[in-house]
């Protein structure tokens, strides 16, 4: 049985049950969205809500986490599955 562990979402700054947040992956410079948390990588949390991605992108929180630029085309793919999750 995995125990979930406490992790600070990158854009409210608070600190939650990893189940709570999204989790996201560079994965050799494929972000994805990792539900399951099973994908290697370069990993940053948000809480799932596009209050929290905006304050990620703006903060820089998700480009310093991943070591990449958050192009319109990432933000649109991140803010999609927000919305549809």
């Amino acid at each position: 049985m995995q125990v979930s562990s406490i992790k600070k979402c990158a854009g409210c700054g608070d600190h939650r049950s990893e189940v709570e947040l999204m989790r996201i992956v560079n994965n050799k410079g494929e972000i994805k969205v990792d539900p399951g948390g099973v994908m290697s990588g370069r990993d940053v949390y948000i809480c799932p809500q596009i209050t929290c991605l905006d304050a990620a992108v703006k903060n820089n929180g998700l480009s310093d986490a991943l070591k990449i630029e958050i192009s319109d085309s990432i933000y649109n793919k991140l803010l999609e599955e927000i919305n549809h999750g």
